[in-house]
């Protein structure tokens, strides 16, 4: 009987705080990273920055990559009529140079990406501060950043970017 009445109260007590808890408002928020690095002034900023320090690589890359086609092209035409020998060292010219262009493609493809990764890093660090910092100053319990469907009411991205484009937060 004893035994009953232990499990009885721990039954009770247990109710009783679900209870409570179910009293309690859970508060959830939503914050879309997408559009926090699309629309936040520092992802803007961040992009302009990438595109001036790899703006003047691209164009030589480009400018690069149209000789070695013009060079292609009139090799192409001009083929046929050349000696065997003369032909082959062409031919063996334009390898070396495409190769070395795509080399050099490469290259700027992985300096750009490491410099868009870093850049995108302090982007988020920001943005996770500024999500932090909303969710203890409103008592929020839980924020989320991906998510299927998220009801309107509980997306906060629009005050992260509004905090993240304030001057204080950068």
């Amino acid at each position: 009987m004893n035994h009953f009445l232990r499990h009885l109260c721990a039954l009770s007590l247990c109710s009783l705080s679900v209870m409570s808890l179910q009293a309690q408002e859970l508060r959830m928020g939503f914050v879309s990273t997408d559009r926090v690095l699309k629309e936040a002034g520092t992802a803007k900023a961040a992009q302009t920055r990438l595109e001036q320090e790899f703006s003047k690589r691209e164009k030589e890359l480009v400018d690069l990559g149209a000789s070695i086609k013009a060079l292609a092209d009139k090799f192409e035409r001009e083929a046929p009529t050349l000696p065997e020998t003369q032909r082959q060292t062409r031919q063996k010219q334009l390898l070396e140079q495409d190769r070395d262009f795509q080399r050099k493609r490469r290259e700027f493809q992985e300096d750009l990406n490491a410099r868009k990764n870093e850049e995108l890093q302090l982007v988020i660090q920001r943005a996770n501060k500024v999500i932090k910092d909303l969710a203890v100053a409103e008592n929020y319990d839980f924020i989320f950043q991906d998510a299927v469907y998220v009801n309107p009411k509980h997306d906060m991205t629009d005050k992260v970017i509004k905090a993240l484009n304030t001057p204080a937060a950068k």
